[in-house]
């Protein structure tokens, strides 16, 4: 994981897969993509933190930003599953 926003990333999704936590950081390792979904779940993450924090609330931006964080958990699953579905590779 080449960055800190993408770490933080990782520990967030680790939290919130923890079926899939030990996979996660083994591919965020290897992986450029689950890498890039790492960042953009920090960013996306933070943002939906922060709009729930706000007074009043905009519950249009929360919904979108719910949204975001789902969408990026979809795709980090998959990755996992296909991952998963791979022979290992011969020594």
């Amino acid at each position: 994981m080449p960055n800190a926003a993408g770490q933080r990333g990782l520990l967030k999704l680790m939290l919130k897969l923890p079926a899939l936590r030990g996979q996660l950081q083994l591919l965020s390792a290897k992986n450029l993509s689950l890498a890039n979904l790492c960042e953009a779940y920090e960013e996306a993450s933070s943002m939906l933190d922060r709009q729930r924090r706000l007074d009043p609330l905009d519950h249009s931006m929360i919904s979108e930003y719910e949204l975001i964080c789902r969408e990026i958990e979809e795709e980090v699953i998959s990755i996992c599953i296909i991952d998963s579905g791979r022979e290992p590779s011969p020594l």
